[in-house]
């Protein structure tokens, strides 16, 4: 079954590009009208049909109001909340809806400077809006509750009408939602919308994309046709390769404005988190910048946990992966006794013989401390005693 969603918003990402997506994907349309209708608010249907832009045919989808009613009087966050809390959805979509609005509704007190409980939304708070925002967390569901990663989303550029008049594009509320997000600031007109970018903050991980096994592509087609890019929201869905028991990768990024605080921070969270090995080693950049190379070893399995650290750790905003092979001794430890106290020794075998021998440094670093004595007199006893206990 498959296990990870990856998104590529190629003309940019709105709510109803990723429902169009899902049912692209396989998710059945009833299915989503029937959830959606739990949350009792009614006046909508869905439009679905098959669209093309630049040769690349999807589905396409409209969430079709009744004009007889008012869809969009504001509606405070409290109250979406209340209707999101009530309703019959199963509670990982209630959570995921709930995190949707909730990244729109810390973006635009923030915008706005106001108390995030007094946020009255205008057009997210229409009735299209919530169908949106709450239909993508109970899509996820249907698709099978995969692990969802979002390419960094096209912004836009121009002015557009909003509720408050003429605004930029991106507008400053989805700038304000995707903050901490890796961003692309290209195109023409709102590519990216404050729904679209609420889902991508809210249900997705920033990639790189793990390695896994393609089952199926499917494409949500956008209403407008741009004359730069098929505007289509990709996605890729499919199981996550299994790592080889004992593979490696090795992890880099070139940082020239990190801190040695910030270094040295990284390379500890990295060892904490299962790296291998971490270090830092000095390199010269572009127009002749000093930096650094901030480097991993690491299982395979945790090459997407490691990833994301860098990017949130550091400045950097890219990180190099790549499969390594390593010869590896086996490995035994033993125990000796030094005038200080015990030390364990790791030893390095090859074919059954020990080639290496290594005191553990936090052992021998603790009793140099304790005791008073030098840090490498410490490590001669440790293998003075391991000669002795050998003969």
């Amino acid at each position: 079954m498959a296990d990870t969603l990856c998104l590529e918003p190629i003309g940019g990402i709105a709510g109803d590009m990723f429902l169009a997506l899902a049912m692209d994907l396989g998710v059945p349309q009833a299915a989503l009208e029937e959830g959606l209708r739990s949350l009792g608010v009614g006046g909508w249907r869905f439009e679905v049909g098959r669209a093309q832009r630049h040769g690349i045919e999807g589905t396409h989808l409209d969430v079709k109001l009744d004009a007889a009613k008012d869809h969009h009087a504001h509606r405070a966050w409290k109250d979406i909340r209340a209707l999101i809390e009530k309703s019959g959805l199963a509670p990982r979509v209630k959570e995921r809806g709930l995190a949707v609005f909730q990244a729109v509704a810390e973006a635009e007190a923030k915008v706005h400077g106001r108390p995030v409980e007094e946020i009255e939304f205008h057009e997210v708070g229409a009735i299209d809006s919530i169908v949106d925002a709450i239909g993508a967390g109970l899509a996820i569901e249907l698709l099978g509750s995969p692990e969802v990663f979002c390419a960094p989303p096209p912004m836009g550029s121009g002015i557009g009408r909003r509720a408050h008049g003429m605004m930029p594009i991106p507008p400053p509320a989805t700038l304000q939602i995707l903050t901490d997000r890796i961003v692309r600031f290209e195109g023409k007109g709102e590519l990216t919308t404050p729904t679209g970018a609420a889902i991508a903050k809210a249900l997705t991980k920033q990639g790189p994309f793990p390695e896994m096994t393609l089952e199926r592509v499917g494409y949500g087609v956008g209403t407008a046709d741009f004359p730069d890019r098929p505007n289509v929201l990709r996605g890729i869905l499919g199981r996550r390769a299994a790592a080889t028991e004992g593979a490696t990768c090795v992890l880099e990024t070139n940082l020239d404005d990190a801190t040695p605080q910030l270094l040295a921070y990284a390379v500890d969270r990295l060892l904490a988190a299962g790296a291998l090995d971490a270090w830092i080693a000095p390199v010269t950049m572009k127009k002749g910048r000093p930096g650094h190379v901030l480097g991993a070893l690491a299982p395979a399995t945790l090459r997407a946990c490691l990833t994301e650290l860098i990017l949130r750790e550091t400045p950097s905003l890219g990180v190099r992966v790549h499969a390594v092979e390593r010869a590896v001794l086996e490995r035994r430890f033993e125990d000796v006794q030094t005038p200080w106290g015990p030390v364990k020794v790791k030893i390095g075998m090859l074919s059954g013989a020990d080639v290496n021998a290594t005191p553990e440094y936090e052992d021998c670093a603790r009793l140099a401390r304790e005791k008073n004595v030098p840090l490498k007199q410490v490590l001669s006893a440790a293998l003075a005693a391991l000669a002795g206990k050998s003969g």
